[in-house]
Order: structure tokens, then sequence, then C-alpha cells
């Protein structure tokens, strides 16, 4: 499935960040997801990104409006048009000199926001007991319920031995 910008790569940074190491480089993590520009992430930005990420770990458990309003709602967001690098114009959400932590609360709530207008069945939590990892489904029928194909396998593998017990 093809997302908009914000409901595409906004909202698989958001599942990228939930699913990070406690001791991952966030400033790598969004270089590496594709994130520009980065800038450098302070002790105080890392903090408020690390407490941003518990956030948002709740919206992929409990994707509701209310839920994605208050994400929404604790954003410093001025919606505006750019047209940066010769691109087409498209909305930003928050200034592009604003605080890297404040650009990434805002692109990653709207981008959730989005995907979840969009189709809200898209945000997602592994199926299988005890695993943690959340996900953007971006499978063509939109019927994912697993992190990946080990977790899948496992869960069926698991049902195959305990019907044939």
């Amino acid at each position: 499935m093809h997302f908009n910008p914000y409901g595409g790569m906004a909202a698989e940074i958001a599942a990228r960040l939930v699913n990070a190491a406690p001791e991952q480089d966030l400033e790598q993590l969004l270089v590496e997801a594709g994130y520009r520009p980065v800038g450098s992430i302070d002790a105080r930005q890392d903090a408020e990104l690390r407490r941003w990420t518990r956030e948002l770990d709740v919206a992929f458990s409990n994707t509701t409006v209310e839920v994605l309003n208050a994400l929404l709602a604790e954003t410093a967001n001025r919606p505006y048009i750019s047209t940066h690098d010769g691109r087409a114009p498209h909305l930003h959400y928050s200034q592009e000199t604003a605080p890297i932590d404040e650009r990434v609360k805002a692109y990653t709530a709207f981008g959730l926001a989005t995907l979840f207008c969009e189709d809200p069945g898209r945000i997602g939590r592994c199926d299988r007991e005890g695993c943690e990892i959340v996900f953007i489904d971006t499978s063509r029928n939109g019927k994912r319920r697993f992190c990946s194909t080990r977790c899948s396998t496992r869960v069926h593998v698991a049902q195959h031995r305990s019907r044939n017990h």
C-alpha cells in the first residue's frame, strides 16, 4: 500500500522510535530512517524524544481518536505549505527551524493521525504473546498480525503442536 509522506514515512519513524532499544542512538535512528535534516540531538532533546516514544507506544496499543488527538495537542504545531529543495508544495507541521524534538513529535503525531484517518487497521502491535514490537502494515490486504515471519511461525507452530497433542 502506498501512503502519503505523513501517513507512511512519519508513521514508520514512530514505529522505529517505539521499537528502539534504550541504548539506541536516536540521531542515528532518524538518519537511517531517512528523516532530514536531523542536526545534533542534545541531552534535553534526547530525554524528550524518549518520553515522547512512551506516548507513541500507548498510541500503538490503544489507537483511538482520543489518544491520537492527545498526541496532536502535545505537539508545537503550526501547519504550513513548504516548497523547500525544489519540491512541489507540501505540508509541514512544524517550523524547519524548530528544535529536532519538536519537529519529530509533530511529524510522528501527524503521521499516525494521517494513517489512522486513511486506514486505522494499519497501525499494529505483534499478536505473539510476549512480543512488544509495533509496526505499520504496508501489506496489500492490510491484514498483518505479526511483526515478522519469525513471530508468525512461532505462533502457528505452537498452535499446530497443541492441536496434535
